[in-house]
């Protein structure tokens, strides 16, 4: 019988140790391709103005931003620690990226300012997903395309032991598991976007999550 969420945080990684520990766990999921980003682009995200919800570390935008050739890229990031960090890699990486403290909930962003809005790895820590939802039809411009990647809670138990056994560093291991507990199931998500203004989103499931795309 499959367990209920059990809330992880709403408050992102502050603490500065632990976000380095998940900036190398970051870097080896991309390394590995486990970010999401091929999801992205297959779901038809294309360029413009690129807003990227909890960025984290940032490699998630930036890669996507390469590959698309994206005309900025925005990220909304809760904690200011990760902040810092997503900025030192962009710099790093050479690409003038903006990021901004803020809530997913209430985004600090006019109305349609961009055309594309991704999330990767972070939804099942916002406090209210509807709202998060509204937020993101808001800031989208029409026609512009949306995708939201993270993990599903009922995934197979040898593929979570697979993950778990292969997630480096070792630090970040137990973080997956609360991350796992936290997440939504696809019946979860197609309830609660069908109660927000992207009720006309798709959502897959993919070898060890979820991906939600749409179009406004």
């Amino acid at each position: 019988m499959l367990k209920a969420r059990v809330i992880e945080t709403n408050e992102g990684i502050q603490d500065e140790i632990t976000v380095e520990q998940f900036d190398s766990f970051a870097r080896s999921m991309r390394d590995k391709g486990w970010n999401g980003v091929d999801g992205m682009v297959a779901s038809g995200i294309e360029g413009g103005d690129v807003l990227e919800i909890g960025p984290g570390p940032g490699y998630v935008g930036l890669e996507l931003a390469k590959k698309i050739d994206a005309k900025s890229l925005t990220g909304c990031e809760i904690s200011p620690a990760m902040l810092r960090l997503a900025q030192k890699n962009a710099r790093e990486a050479g690409i003038s990226a903006r990021y901004v403290q803020g809530n997913c909930m209430e985004m600090p962003f006019e109305d349609e300012c961009f055309d594309t809005v991704i999330s990767n790895g972070s939804l099942h820590e916002w406090e209210d997903p509807i709202r998060a939802f509204d937020e993101i039809y808001r800031v989208l411009r029409a026609g512009g395309r949306y995708c939201i990647t993270d993990l599903r809670r009922d995934v197979h138990p040898i593929k979570k032991m697979l993950v778990y056994l292969s997630t480096n560093p070792r630090e970040m291991r137990s973080g997956l598991i609360t991350s796992l507990n936290a997440a939504y199931t696809r019946s979860e998500i197609i309830e609660l976007l069908r109660r927000s203004a992207l009720s006309g989103a798709s959502v897959k499931e993919d070898f060890f999550g979820l991906c939600i795309a749409g179009e406004k």
